[in-house]
């Protein structure tokens, strides 16, 4: 296994098609776009699709209840089909405050609804006449004119990650998805989702190997590593205050979950009471440097070797920089940094039996500072999903 690199890509971005093209080139493995009050995932993955040939293509992600089951699996083949096999179909359930205030739909049993609406699309893409008799979703549906249907395009297989954070969401991954996006994560700390992810997969006769383990940071080249790593934990201030309410934030359970609960619970508290500059402030510059890779690329290889050898596959990135050519810059620099670490790797593998192997794999992301366009998490969906 090696690091693979992921780049999110925002349609709001003046430049955002040709960054997506000159991605390619460098030898980037992934596309992302974000979905969350702005445009939509797919439209701008169909025009990536038609202006490139090798790379993967996923939403980053698709929220969950703004769109039916049947519908989001027409949305994913449609797109599989335009890309010829590259689509990925990301998903997440986002929160209240964007499904009850944006999409008009109640926000209520999230694991549920991941649940029943991957076992759906399953059907769906798999050919399968669609009679599911779910908690949330039945159909037909009762006492209605419905009639079960099959999808007239035929089977047409779409691999589905989610974005999990809780541990109910994170052991549904486990057990029925294709890949796991998180974030919030700290390498040194990966256990706290690897585990629930690896007994769950293993409940289901798989392992966590099965998984595509996706991993959202921001990365800056910069020998002041504290100044960058104090930007990037003040940028979490959001993530933390705003994003979900005092009874509820999933980012904040996260890194509860992970020693960090005094500190993102008093964060919360001088958000709340209207101090962001306080609460900015009082991020740790741990959380700042530890989420991210910043610093001289020494210090990015030997994070990166940390993101390998605990398990990531796959990091995704955020462009950094003023203008195209900035970005594409610290993109084909990350690139050379991975390449290096798979080389390592690749070496290791051909050590005398017996040996331990390193298990590694690129994924990754560029990406300004935590928190802002969008903001830590929302591309993920605002929420990538509880538990």
């Amino acid at each position: 296994m090696t690091l693979s690199i992921g780049l999110s890509v925002n349609p709001q971005d003046p430049q955002w098609l040709e960054l997506a093209r000159e991605a390619e080139r460098a030898g980037a493995d992934s596309i992302w776009v974000p979905e969350f009050w702005a445009y939509d995932a797919f439209t701008p993955l169909a025009a990536i699709a038609a202006r490139t040939e090798r790379v993967r293509l996923a939403t980053g992600i698709a929220q969950l209840g703004a769109r039916t089951p049947a519908m989001l699996a027409m949305s994913a083949m449609s797109l599989q089909h335009i890309s010829g096999g590259r689509f990925i179909l990301g998903i997440g359930t986002s929160g209240p405050q964007v499904m009850e205030g944006w999409h008009g739909v109640r926000f209520a049993r999230p694991v549920r609804r991941t649940r029943e609406t991957i076992e759906i699309i399953r059907m769906v893409t798999a050919g399968e006449r669609l009679r599911y008799p779910g908690e949330l979703y039945q159909l037909p549906l009762p006492g209605s004119a419905g009639v079960a249907i099959r999808s007239r395009a035929g089977a047409c297989p779409v691999p589905v990650y989610v974005a999990a954070l809780g541990p109910a969401n994170l052991a549904l991954t486990g057990e029925l998805a294709d890949g796991w996006i998180g974030n919030s994560f700290f390498p040194e700390s990966s256990e706290v989702f690897f585990g629930p992810l690896a007994a769950a997969a293993r409940r289901a006769g798989r392992s966590l190997s099965d998984l595509d383990r996706v991993v959202a940071v921001s990365v800056e080249f910069t020998e002041d590593i504290e100044a960058a790593g104090r930007r990037h934990a003040a940028g979490y201030a959001f993530t933390f205050g705003a994003m979900g309410s005092r009874a509820s934030n999933f980012y904040n359970n996260a890194f509860a979950r992970q020693g960090f609960g005094a500190d993102v619970a008093e964060v919360q508290r001088l958000w709340a009471a209207g101090d962001r500059e306080a609460a900015a402030a009082r991020v740790p510059l741990a959380i700042g440097l530890g989420t991210n890779l910043i610093g001289p690329p020494d210090v990015v290889r030997e994070r990166l070797r940390a993101y390998r050898d605990c398990g990531v596959t796959t990091l995704r990135v955020n462009p950094v920089g003023d203008g195209l050519r900035e970005c594409v810059a610290g993109l084909e620099t990350l690139l050379d940094l991975v390449n290096d670490v798979n080389g390592e790797n690749d070496a290791n593998s051909t050590a005398t039996p017996g040996q331990p192997r390193l298990a590694s794999r690129p994924r990754g992301r560029l990406s300004g500072l935590a928190g802002q366009d969008p903001p830590q998490g929302v591309g993920e969906l605002v929420r990538p999903g509880g538990g």
